[in-house]
């Protein structure tokens, strides 16, 4: 390593410290506890702070001597890594500090962070934030009773005829215990209220106790934001509630594209979002936002070339937009394992893996969604895949809902089903087999045959959901 080399990687910055010597070893603690309270960073010693070679002497006892004093005046313990290097004819000492998850990291009893290229000590406030800050998180706010609710403040018929019967559907097993028991288990009752959790997945109206727990969403026509939107939605109620009207909204106002492929007749239907990805990151945000800041909301602003998720909870210290595919967290874990066992949201962390496989699965290869964080909020971009289906020559459908290009041959069984449909989107597949005089295995064959024709497809829960008839003309 050449003097100039030197020069121009450790040139002082807000995470590379010089010291000129071990001399230094007061300065040298206080920079470590910066370093780990911000971003980490490396200190070299041997240089100085011109950037000149000076070296330092290194006996048999230098590094324990180091290492030991580090020990003793770092609280809590931190293992930085140091390492001797050749610099030219002599030597020189670098520790290697990692960021600290929960940043309270003192040197000699106080705090310290780093500024630019200095190092300085926290105030008070600051510390007693941070000190709060950490101590809410291990509280684990989904978890904490909501001092103003009661039970009465509970959706009773949700929980027993929507939520109950998609519970026990997805577990396969019949449900012992009263409702209240249920939720108990379950972490959103405790000492006979409420908690946080249990409001926001199961309230009346969530939105009394947490004013901005709700997600808005605005429409633009171009591709950028203008003061001129083609519409504006506010999604409320229950968390439930909010994925399935947002998630149903979003994809009846996308554009539907068409693709000829090979020794097929009909043309095949193509979204421009991939259908998995646009609900994933609905439930991601409503899992993962921080409700305690009600200061903003959840917002998603749909443009003619992308979406964008934004959402009041960064990621943590640990996660990043590059790693966020192999690490997992939940900043609400009641809520994320309430709406797993639902299967509201995937499991074990394998929905960014599903995202990533379906648009790498896409037939025009959209590119994968970007995602930028920072220490309170963070926003992730779904990208059109119309720019590269224009690419390859094809025709685009913008109608939402597109009509199939052939006129469909229904049978009588077909139609009747198609009409009643009209008439109520909400008809039960019990309700259409006593309408239609016929048996409900029946029923369900030509359901089953209506949704290959892509005329009919069913939106949202089970037991909430609606039908919804595509534009067309038959036979």
């Amino acid at each position: 390593m050449t003097k100039k080399d030197l020069l121009l990687k450790f040139e002082e910055s807000e995470t590379i410290e010089l010291k000129s010597s071990l001399s230094q070893t007061k300065e040298i603690v206080e920079t470590i506890s910066a370093f780990a309270n911000t971003f980490g960073g490396k200190i070299i010693i041997g240089i100085s702070n011109s950037g000149q070679i000076i070296g330092v002497e290194i006996g048999k006892s230098t590094i324990e001597n180091l290492t030991n004093k580090i020990r003793q005046e770092i609280d809590p313990k931190i293992h930085p890594r140091i390492n001797i290097k050749k610099a030219g004819n002599t030597k020189i000492i670098t520790i290697e500090v990692v960021p600290s998850h929960d940043k309270l990291v003192l040197a000699f009893g106080k705090p310290f962070k780093r500024i630019g290229k200095s190092t300085v000590r926290m105030s008070k406030d600051e510390y007693e934030h941070l000190i709060l800050e950490k101590h809410k998180y291990s509280l684990q706010f989904d978890k904490q009773i909501c001092s103003k609710a009661a039970l009465e403040d509970l959706d009773w018929n949700f929980i027993k005829t929507e939520f109950v019967p998609l519970y026990e559907k997805f577990s396969e097993k019949k449900i012992s215990g009263n409702l209240e028991s249920i939720l108990e288990s379950l972490g959103c009752l405790g000492d006979g209220k409420p908690t946080n959790a249990g409001i926001l997945l199961f309230g009346k109206n969530p939105q009394t106790f947490f004013m901005n727990s709700y997600i808005a969403l605005a429409r633009y026509k171009e591709k950028e934001e203008s003061t001129e939107r083609l519409d504006y939605k506010e999604f409320t109620g229950n968390l439930f509630e909010q994925i399935d009207k947002c998630d149903q909204y979003i994809k009846e106002h996308i554009a539907i594209m068409s693709k000829q492929s090979p020794y097929k007749v009909q043309r095949e239907d193509i979204p421009e979002y991939e259908l998995f990805s646009i609900r994933e990151l609905i439930t991601n945000a409503i899992c993962h936002r921080d409700y305690e800041n009600q200061h903003t909301k959840i917002i998603i602003k749909m443009f003619a070339d992308k979406i964008e998720f934004y959402n009041p909870g960064g990621l943590p210290n640990d996660i990043t937009p590059k790693n966020i595919t192999e690490k997992q967290y939940s900043r609400n874990p009641i809520i994320a394992k309430v709406l797993a066992k639902v299967k509201y949201i995937e499991e074990l962390g394998e929905g960014w893996n599903k995202i990533i496989k379906e648009h790498r699965l896409h037939p025009f290869k959209p590119k994968n969604p970007k995602v930028k964080s920072g220490q309170s909020t963070s926003l992730i971009t779904l990208f059109s895949a119309m720019k590269e289906k224009r690419k390859k020559n094809t025709t685009p459908n913008t109608t939402p809902n597109t009509t199939p290009n052939t006129t469909p041959k229904l049978n009588s069984s077909e139609k009747q089903i198609v009409e009643a449909i009209k008439h109520n989107s909400n008809i039960t597949k019990e309700d259409l087999a006593n309408l239609l005089k016929l048996t409900l295995d029946g029923i369900k064959y030509h359901i089953k045959n209506l949704r290959k024709k892509k005329i009919v497809t069913w939106i949202g829960s089970s037991k909430s959901g609606h039908w919804e008839l595509a534009l067309f003309q038959y036979k």
